[in-house]
């Protein structure tokens, strides 16, 4: 989302892949405000899951972030770039306290990851000179 970023529902690491609990990071946002793509990468969902609409774009290094609710302004199989609207935000997500949450989530592979790691400059290690 444009604009700063309030977190109303951290990520939960979980002990297991089926255990319950919340994969993600919910964001306070407004409704109808536009959602950016966190990163260059495919659009490989944009639709309905369980009456909500969700996009979902794989990027480099085996990474897919999710988008929720999201009324999509992209289509499966579309290229999109860090910073570029993917949809609008809906009202109405279950638990937000406030008008609007973007439910957003990250994984690698089959593992669930913090989405914020995404926004973290990567950390520089300085090897001895030889």
């Amino acid at each position: 989302m444009a604009g700063g970023l309030t977190v109303t529902r951290a990520f939960e690491q979980l002990p297991h892949r089926f255990a319950a609990g919340h994969r993600g990071t919910d964001l306070q946002g407004m409704p109808w405000s536009p959602v950016l793509s966190a990163g260059d990468g495919i659009v490989v969902f944009a639709g309905m899951v369980a009456g909500r609409p969700v996009v979902s774009i794989d990027h480099p290094g085996g990474l897919r972030t999710t988008y929720e609710p999201v009324d999509p302004s992209v289509a499966a199989g579309q290229t999109v770039a860090r910073g570029s609207p993917i949809g609008t935000l809906q009202a109405g997500h279950p638990g937000c306290p406030v008008q609007a949450c973007l439910h957003w989530g990250l994984r690698r592979d089959e593992t669930y990851l913090d989405p914020l790691l995404l926004l973290r400059p990567p950390r520089v290690r300085l090897l001895p000179a030889r």
